[in-house]
């Protein structure tokens, strides 16, 4: 699991990154601050440790912006400690919130929580839409019909279930399936784009995987 720390206190950052790596967590530490949302945004990581009182931006606009564009849980680790920035944390869309010092054994349940509540393969089905992806049985369901997806068709459909509230190009989709092993050509990706597609109108989803003109796809 990738966790990344926002923290600007270089010796806080070192001692966090040294508990996790410890912990046997692969530790991304951002040390420059001035396009901290838009890094982020570019990261691939499970969940972000996120400081409040930070150069340029604070950590509530920061976790605000991110969560606008991804899923991934972000726990507030700070300073302030009052009940007003416990609540604020909550609305811009934080995960949790531990005020320093913290308790090492608390930060880690906290953190243990977030990655398990979060982690999608926990729950059986994943619901977008109106519509079901069965993680156990590879089915897409719809109303009161189901049809059964192959391999590559269970994990492209996948990885828009989990990203469905952004639009995905076709660069990205190869990247990450070729980053998880897992082998897709340009031609490959279309052909199960369109079974997919195929597929779902069988059972009625008319507009599964969208086109976003000269930008990729949305489910």
């Amino acid at each position: 699991m990738n966790i990344t720390i926002v923290e600007d206190d270089k010796i806080l950052r070192e001692k966090l990154s040294k508990l996790l790596e410890d912990n046997e967590y692969k530790v991304i530490s951002i040390t420059e601050f001035k396009n901290i949302i838009q890094e982020l945004l570019n990261i691939e990581t499970d969940l972000i440790l996120l400081d409040i009182n930070l150069p340029y931006n604070d950590g509530f606009e920061i976790c605000q912006k991110v969560k606008e564009k991804l899923q991934v849980p972000i726990i507030f680790v700070t300073s302030r400690d009052t009940t007003q920035d416990e609540i604020k944390s909550i609305q811009v869309g934080g995960f949790d919130f531990i005020t320093k010092p913290y308790d090492k054994t608390i930060l880690l349940e906290k953190i243990k929580r977030a990655l398990k509540i979060n982690n999608p393969v926990n729950y059986r089905y994943l619901t977008k839409n109106g519509y079901t992806l069965d993680l156990h049985l590879s089915l897409l369901k719809y109303q009161d019909k189901e049809i059964e997806l192959t391999r590559n068709e269970f994990r492209i459909l996948y990885y828009f279930f989990i990203n469905s509230d952004r639009v995905i190009t076709k660069e990205e989709l190869l990247d990450k399936l070729w980053n998880d092993k897992y082998y897709l050509d340009d031609n490959i990706l279309a052909v199960n784009i369109n079974r997919l597609r195929k597929k779902a109108k069988e059972i009625g989803i008319l507009n599964l995987l969208s086109n976003v003109k000269g930008e990729g796809y949305r489910l």
